[in-house]
């Protein structure tokens, strides 16, 4: 099996990290995060907050994997380490399959989106659904025949899509402090939340109720950082390098991320931003319609930034199992091509994979069938979630090994983290249940039809010769 070369270095790393979390998330669940903390901004940040401590813990277990173990793809490469080769299977083909191709496929909508918003097309539109598309193939190609532009793309977009964060973070908090709109906000709340138990809970103050749901949208703006680890074996010097870019790249955004919704919400009410769009009213109020019009150009180009980095760990996905002979057409989907060193043939199947949920996407979300009831509603889940937080049930028996297996690690880094990281990844999966009810029905039945049929092309073990 050929192998990819070591080609890219800490910086690009640590740009990978904060590169893919820092992008759509954060502006595209801000204004969801609003609307289901009911417009409580000390609730909305707790929700932020809490999502950015498992994030930080999460990387600080896998950077201590990452000193341990490195060969193809680094969750891939833990799981079999420490629970074995079988296990890691499901895991490389749950997040070849099903949770790289659906973060990716949203962001190509989520970059068209923004891009389109600039000429005034809605976002159910034909012509963002297209350039979706079309941003999914360019993001393929380029990754697939020059991926050292990619490495380079992903440095310069990461600085690229700080300027938004950044300038509304520094003009909110300014304004905010000085005309009183954080005090404002932090005392009032907003009874603008869509009919159900959530608002139930809000009527009746009940804060924890509404941390839940936010806790859960923050997932997709916090998720992305795992994907760093699956360039561990074409990271230079991967045992000291990746598990510094987890580490520092969380706490940078955990970091951007808090001081940026505060400016947010310090740049007018809550109720004006619920009722006005969110993010780019607020740009547009505090900045002008010119630069409020160039920053929605930075957000785009900051999706596009995220679309990269999911892409350059997607279109890796099928050969990370093929290296371990493992999969479909194991020999063809581990093929490198000889011009550019990558997997391309292992890059067509992702491509197609991502074309699918980026389908199921626009028919769950943009449709009329999004208000479907009865068990045709169970199939209309989020994507953008739930596939999320599914990965972290994954990670508890390899967390669980760790603390088994890890006798050379000591007390804190043996028990004490995964310990805490098994305890966020429960608290994700609690608040899946509680946001999307009975729609974790539908997304665990399509996985696991998706998971049978990766178990057809599971390849056991020949037993050694006598």
């Amino acid at each position: 099996m050929a192998e990819l070369k070591k080609k890219y270095g800490l910086v690009t790393a640590i740009c990978m990290v904060v590169g893919i979390v820092i992008g759509s998330g954060v502006f595209f669940k801000a204004e969801k995060m609003l609307t289901l903390t009911n417009g409580d901004l000390p609730t909305a940040l707790l929700s932020w907050l809490i999502g950015g401590l498992v994030l930080i813990i999460s990387g600080y277990v896998f950077a201590v994997m990452g000193t341990q173990y490195e060969k193809v793809n680094g969750v891939v490469d833990y799981s079999e380490a420490l629970v074995g080769k079988k296990y890691a299977y499901y895991v490389g083909w749950f997040m070849s399959t099903i949770y790289y191709p659906a973060m990716t496929s949203a962001l190509a909508w989520l970059s068209a989106r923004y891009t389109m918003d600039i000429f005034g097309f809605s976002a159910d539109s034909a012509q963002v659904m297209t350039l979706a598309g079309f941003y999914l193939i360019i993001s393929y190609v380029i990754n697939t025949l020059s991926p050292k532009l990619a490495g380079k793309l992903q440095v310069s977009m990461t600085i690229i899509k700080l300027i938004p964060l950044l300038t509304m973070a520094v003009v909110g908090i300014i304004y905010g402090i000085s005309h009183g709109v954080i005090t404002e906000n932090m005392n009032s709340v907003v009874n603008e939340v869509s009919e159900g138990v959530f608002e139930t809970a809000a009527r009746n103050g009940i804060a924890t109720n509404l941390i839940l749901p936010g806790v859960c949208t923050s997932v997709f703006a916090y998720e992305g950082w795992v994907i760093a680890t699956s360039i561990n074996s074409e990271l230079k010097d991967s045992k000291k390098n990746l598990p510094r870019a987890l580490v520092f790249g969380a706490i940078v955004v955990v970091v951007i991320y808090m001081v940026y919704y505060i400016g947010i919400s310090g740049s007018v009410s809550t109720a004006d931003l619920l009722s006005n769009g969110g993010a780019k009213f607020a740009f547009t109020s505090r900045l002008g319609n010119v630069f409020g019009t160039i920053l929605t150009v930075f957000i785009a180009i900051s999706c596009l930034g995220t679309l990269n980095g999911l892409t350059l760990a997607s279109d890796r996905g099928f050969y990370s199992l093929a290296a371990r002979n493992q999969g479909p057409a194991p020999r063809f989907l581990g093929k490198l091509d000889e011009a550019t060193e990558m997997p391309s043939n292992a890059s067509m199947i992702g491509l197609a994979f991502n074309a699918f949920w980026l389908f199921y996407f626009f028919m769950a979300n943009l449709t009329d069938l999004a208000g479907l009831e009865g068990v045709a509603g169970w199939f209309m889940f989020d994507s953008t979630e739930l596939p999320l937080i599914c990965v972290y049930a994954f990670y508890i028996p390899v967390y669980f090994m760790l603390m088994v297996k890890g006798k050379g690690l000591n007390t804190f880094k043996r028990f004490v983290m995964p310990v805490l990281a098994i305890g966020g990844a429960v608290l994700f999966m609690y608040a899946a249940v509680a946001a999307h009810g009975i729609k974790n029905v539908g997304f665990l039945i399509i996985a696991l039809v998706i998971m049978i049929v990766g178990a057809c092309f599971y390849k056991k073990e020949e037993a050694p010769a006598k």
